[in-house]
C-alpha cells in the first residue's frame, strides 16, 4: 500500500512539474526595450561549444545560448532556412545572466521571399 501511495504522489508531482513549463509570451512587454538580434544554432552557426543543436543569439557581437524558448519551437532547425543552416533576425526581450540569454520574449522575424528573375 505504501508503494502505491508513493507512486501516486510521485506521479502527481511529475505532472505538476511538466505543467509548469514557461512559454515565452506572444507579445513583448511594453515597459522593456525590444532588441533585434541574430538568431541561429549556437553550435552550427555561432561557434559556441556544446553538444547537439541549441538556440543562440548574437547580441552586441557576443553569442549566448537562449533559455526560455527552444530551437524546435521555431520550425525545423535543419530546413533550408532553419537555424542550423542560416542566421535569422529575431525580436527579443530578456537579459544576459550567467553568460546565457534569459528570453522573456522571442519572435522570429519572417524572411522576405526572394524575387525570381523572369527572362
Amino acid at each position: 500500500m505504501k508503494i502505491l501511495l508513493i507512486t501516486f504522489i510521485v506521479s502527481i508531482l511529475s505532472f505538476a512539474a511538466i505543467a509548469q513549463q514557461n512559454e515565452t509570451p506572444k507579445e513583448p512587454a511594453k515597459n522593456k526595450k525590444v532588441l533585434i538580434v541574430d538568431a541561429a544554432c549556437g553550435q552550427c552557426k555561432l561557434e559556441l561549444k556544446g553538444s547537439g543543436c541549441d538556440l543562440a543569439i548574437r547580441l552586441d557581437g557576443q553569442a549566448y545560448f537562449v533559455d526560455g524558448t527552444k530551437i524546435d519551437e521555431h520550425g525545423d532547425a535543419h530546413a533550408k532556412d532553419g537555424f542550423c543552416n542560416s542566421i535569422r533576425k529575431a525580436k527579443v526581450q530578456g537579459e544576459v545572466i550567467d553568460n546565457r540569454f534569459k528570453a522573456t520574449y522571442f519572435q522570429l522575424i519572417p524572411t522576405s521571399p526572394t524575387k525570381k528573375k523572369e527572362d
